[in-house]
């Protein structure tokens, strides 16, 4: 039995990677410069030299809402050939278990609140990341094909906005979470009296430590088998604001925050409904004011 994971040293491949070494499955981890997913022949090579049992998808081209705004043909047509060429090659190899991560972008911008899997396509996307999430659409319909025509026990997961070690700092690509633990602390280190930040702080999130999703990833490995989506997350959703304000106090800010309105805020809320997964037995523990502080360490540490 050999589990290859792709987006090995990413933030959720890295942790998924971490996971499995601990429990003693059998894994590989590859990134792009083992294999570059974006070449269908190299993607084909490499599985047919590896042969593995599973597969599970973590590779993708991800960004935040200025990355997602400014890249919108990077977004939608490099996540299209990764996964389709992961897909297709692992379908060659009679793969018997694949994991496709999607993402909860994929729901319409403004669908009933906590978001159950079946509002999938019940309405119009958010314009910001829109590229993004018709790839990921793309992929979890191709996973559904793949069951339809070849009756292959393969499945989608649908996580919520994750954060932990390995996640992008960068803050012209960064999402909202690792961008607000590395502002704060450079705003701490430069004694800056004042942070800015985007928007108005008022849109409501759930964030989910990666360590979780990768236990809930093998929980799904193991017991789930169906053609719809399974929803990753807390059920537990705050304001940005009150997001910002708990990361401050982690990084040891005592400044302001200035809120720069006139940016865009995105969708207003996004928390998803957990009832599936919860039923296979799965439940976070980590809770975010935990979250914060061993990813601020983390950051302290690592960058």
């Amino acid at each position: 039995m050999t589990i290859l994971v792709a987006g090995a040293t990413g933030l959720a491949g890295s942790a998924i990677v971490r996971e499995l070494t601990r429990i003693g499955r059998p894994v590989v981890g590859i990134s792009s410069k083992d294999v570059d997913l974006l070449d269908r022949n190299a993607t084909f090579n490499y599985l047919n030299k590896l042969k593995p049992n599973v597969v599970i998808d973590a590779a993708a081209k991800v960004g935040g809402i200025s990355a997602n705004n400014n890249y919108p043909v990077e977004f939608l047509s490099e996540n299209i050939r990764i996964q389709t060429n992961l897909i297709d090659a692992a379908h060659s190899v009679k793969v018997e278990k694949f994991v496709f991560l999607a993402s909860s972008c994929v729901y319409p911008k403004n669908c009933p609140q906590p978001i159950k899997e079946e509002y999938v396509l019940t309405g119009a996307l958010e314009s910001n990341n829109s590229a993004y999430a018709i790839a990921k659409l793309a992929g979890i319909e191709l996973i559904k094909a793949y069951r339809k025509e070849f009756g292959h026990r393969w499945i989608s997961v649908m996580p919520t906005n994750l954060y932990g070690p390995n996640d992008n700092f960068d803050l012209e690509s960064s999402h909202v979470f690792p961008a607000l633990i590395r502002k704060f602390i450079e705003a701490k280190k430069s004694n800056s009296n004042t942070v800015n930040l985007w928007g108005t702080g008022k849109p409501r999130r759930e964030f989910l430590h990666v360590d979780d999703l990768a236990k809930a990833i093998i929980v799904c490995l193991d017991n789930y088998d169906a053609d719809q989506q399974i929803n990753i997350g807390t059920g537990i959703d705050l304001t940005v604001a009150e997001l910002a304000e708990k990361i401050s106090k982690n990084a040891g800010f005592a400044g302001s925050i200035n809120w720069d309105v006139a940016r865009e805020d995105g969708t207003p809320q996004k928390v998803l409904d957990i009832q599936k997964i919860t039923n296979l037995g799965w439940k976070p523990t980590i809770n975010l004011d935990q979250g914060i502080k061993l990813t601020v360490e983390w950051y302290l540490e690592n960058k």
